[in-house]
């Protein structure tokens, strides 16, 4: 099969690979549709040290049913489905707890680091166990399927804040997981969403996609524009979306008393969090991990149309082309955001 290779850190090969084998409980998938997650582009530079090569990236992805093992049931042959690339054991502590996403057997689909290693979608095939496969409907389409994965981790994130009715909330980071959660923010019923981010074209798109206030990214206009927002007291939510020092510190100042923050993003290993800040205004932070069992429900909230999708969606392009695209992610092209490649 044809893959997309890397081969090195920042080299990608267009290769001919072996097609994954199948055990007795596996799905083998024709992908149709892969998005490049951000963490794809920044595991090709070597910085997160989640991605050592030869590897085949790739976890945002939909396909047809090509094959099913002997113990399958239920599936069959061409049905279209998305699959969640957190391939958790199912057994263990935190999996009978409700918490596969921090399994302690965990592999991730297109992974590769010193615990294991696992080949992901930027390929024709790929190999998946029955219970992390889920039909698609006619209705969504493999490219919008694609995107069910940072759908369903901003469902989780913003499950773990629990935002009331009538909140006002802020999201640092308008990229795609900053626009779903403008979106999920809505549907649970905050009253103002505020973004913040340093693209005037994406600020832009949040306002379009539900957004009441977008904000430049300069930190102390941040905090004054939040203050303006919430009658002085700071927002009753805020969502990092980026993960930096800079947005994580942001994040802690613009959060009222008692207020949450949830960190989504993570681009910085290590942040500063003001310690003092966060025990005096009694602030509740919250990590949040992938996701733990929410693509049935934010695949129903795609096949509703209750989350709009495809104005996230910048290109639609063959396998064979995407390390091109690769590129123009890095460098930071000009109104580009999510790039879906078609095996």
């Amino acid at each position: 099969m044809k893959a997309l290779v890397m081969t090195a850190y920042g080299r990608l090969e267009y290769l001919d690979v072996a097609a994954p084998e199948i055990g007795p409980g596996d799905v083998l998938v024709r992908v149709k549709a892969c998005g490049i997650c951000g963490s794809d582009v920044h595991g090709l530079g070597g910085s997160t040290g989640r991605r050592l090569p030869p590897v085949i990236m790739g976890h945002e992805a939909s396909g047809l049913i090509a094959a099913t093992g002997s113990e399958v049931r239920g599936l069959l042959a061409g049905a279209r489905v998305a699959f969640d690339p957190n391939i958790f054991c199912g057994a263990c502590y935190f999996c009978r707890r409700g918490k596969p996403n921090i399994c302690d057997q965990r592999r991730y689909l297109g992974v590769s680091c010193a615990e294991f290693r696992m080949d992901g979608a930027f390929a024709e095939y790929v190999a998946l166990p029955q219970r992390v496969i889920y039909p698609i409907p006619d209705a969504v389409s493999f490219e919008q399927a694609a995107l069910l994965e940072p759908l369903s981790v901003v469902v989780h994130a913003v499950g773990r804040l629990a935002p009331q009715l009538g909140d006002r909330a802020l999201v640092i980071g308008a990229g795609a997981i900053g626009l779903f959660t403008v979106q999920v923010l809505r549907l649970a019923g905050c009253e103002r969403i505020m973004v913040t981010d340093l693209d005037p074209g994406r600020l832009e798109l949040a306002r379009q996609l539900g957004a009441d206030e977008t904000i430049a990214a300069d930190p102390p206009g941040v905090v004054e524009a939040v203050l303006r927002q919430t009658d002085g007291r700071g927002a009753d939510v805020v969502v990092d979306a980026v993960g930096t020092a800079t947005t994580v510190g942001l994040a802690v100042e613009c959060a009222r008393r008692a207020g949450s923050v949830g960190l989504t993003g993570n681009l910085s290993p290590a942040a500063e969090l003001p310690l003092q800040r966060v025990v005096m205004r009694e602030l509740t932070v919250r990590g949040s991990c992938y996701s733990s069992s929410e693509y049935p429900a934010s695949l129903a909230l795609l096949a509703q149309g209750r989350i709009d999708v495809n104005r996230l969606i910048s290109a639609v392009v063959p396998l064979s082309e995407a390390g091109a695209w690769f590129a123009k992610l890095k460098g930071g092209r000009s109104g580009l955001l999510k790039v879906v490649v078609t095996p």
